[in-house]
């Protein structure tokens, strides 16, 4: 009998799975605690949660439910084009962002392509290059900072695609526009060049990318409305980029590919200034603390920008078993060949102090 694997494409062999970060419910059977017991640390996710105008517009939603939902996601792609100054064409709605990042790999990676981006960087990118059977070449980062000469330096006549996240997950460094202008003037004019700006309503000063979408470079902006939004659970995402670039990401994009609660969700939160203000303050705040710990306790860690901070503590892996059965759940790096750090998301201040006094008691 014929193997599957024998039938399976070859690359699927070598592609290691995405592991997202311990759940609640998990860990509390584990510990035998109730779910509200543990502190989840782990996904930067948002920790005053959804938009309370997104959820009412959600339930309001659910009286459709039996219908599918707008199949381009017009209403939400024109609310984000009114907001950024473009227009519904520049914008692509995704399954989360990472969906965005698979219709690139289906629009311009095949077998024998090559993709660019930094070590260590958000491992999706790295994933999905591999699943189309192209290989990914990472320039180096020398104090976790991405080298972007280095980045131009590993591109090859076969290279695509290169991606870049600002700030980078999960190292947590920052690029400043400067950086990225002379980065973007030696680009070559056949690559498209992807920059994953998830945490970008976070950011104190951010660069703006999206002037290169308005001169009709070949740049795609990822964002998305799982962090400053608070709507993880409902993974929507989108890409931006010049009109006749999004029109072949269409191409890609499968039908009702964004559900019609989450596009519900998306357009109410987009309209919530407040809380986008309010969840920047905490995080703000949070992020200053961390890192005041941190270096009060002498472990060195990356000065960060978004909603987490990495952070050394010389056995990645072991902490994070032991601050588990803490109830802590933080994520540990090895698999981004960083095995002495974890990444400790920014939480409420309750979260960020139980986080730390567990911190200090495992160190010791």
């Amino acid at each position: 009998m014929t193997a599957v694997w024998e039938l399976a494409n070859p690359q699927l062999r070598d592609l290691a799975v995405y592991e997202p970060s311990k759940p609640i419910a998990e860990t509390a059977r584990d510990l035998d605690v109730p779910p509200g017991a543990i502190v989840k640390l782990a996904s930067n996710e948002n920790p005053l949660g959804p938009s309370p105008k997104a959820i009412a517009a959600m339930r309001g939603a659910l009286e459709n439910a039996h219908l599918y939902p707008e199949g381009g996601g017009l209403y939400l792609r024109t609310a984000l084009a009114d907001r950024l100054g473009l227009e519904a064409e520049n914008i692509i709605l995704g399954n989360g962002s990472n969906e965005v990042i698979e219709f690139l790999g289906h629009a311009f990676l095949n077998r024998g392509a090559d993709v660019v981006t930094s070590a260590h960087a958000f491992i999706c990118y790295k994933l999905v290059a591999t699943l189309f059977g192209a290989c990914t070449i990472e320039g180096s980062a020398p104090d976790f900072q991405p080298d972007l000469d280095g980045i131009l330096e590993a591109i090859t006549p076969k290279t695509r695609l290169i991606f870049i996240a600002n700030p980078n997950n999960p190292t947590g460094s920052f690029l400043t526009e400067d950086k990225i202008d002379k980065f973007m003037a030696r680009v070559p004019e056949n690559i498209i060049t992807v920059f994953d700006e998830a945490y970008f309503e976070l950011l104190e000063d951010p660069p703006d990318m999206l002037r290169y979408v308005r001169e009709g470079r070949k740049v795609v902006v990822l964002r998305t409305f799982s962090k400053v939004h608070g709507l993880a659970s409902l993974r929507v995402g989108y890409g931006i980029a010049a009109g006749n670039l999004i029109e072949v990401l269409q191409k890609t994009r499968q039908p009702f590919n964004v559900n019609g609660l989450a596009q519900a969700g998306a357009l109410a939160a987009l309209r919530d200034e407040d809380h986008q203000r309010k969840t920047k303050a905490v995080v703000d705040a949070g992020r200053a603390y961390l890192q005041e710990q941190f270096a009060a306790m002498d472990l060195c860690f990356v000065p960060a920008a978004a909603n987490f901070v990495m952070v050394n503590v010389r056995d990645g892996a072991a902490v994070f078993r032991k601050l588990l059965a803490e109830k802590i759940i933080v994520r540990p790096l090895a698999g981004y060949n960083l095995p002495e750090w974890v990444r400790i998301s920014v939480g409420t201040l309750e979260e960020n102090q139980k986080c730390v006094a567990a911190l200090k008691k495992v160190l010791t």
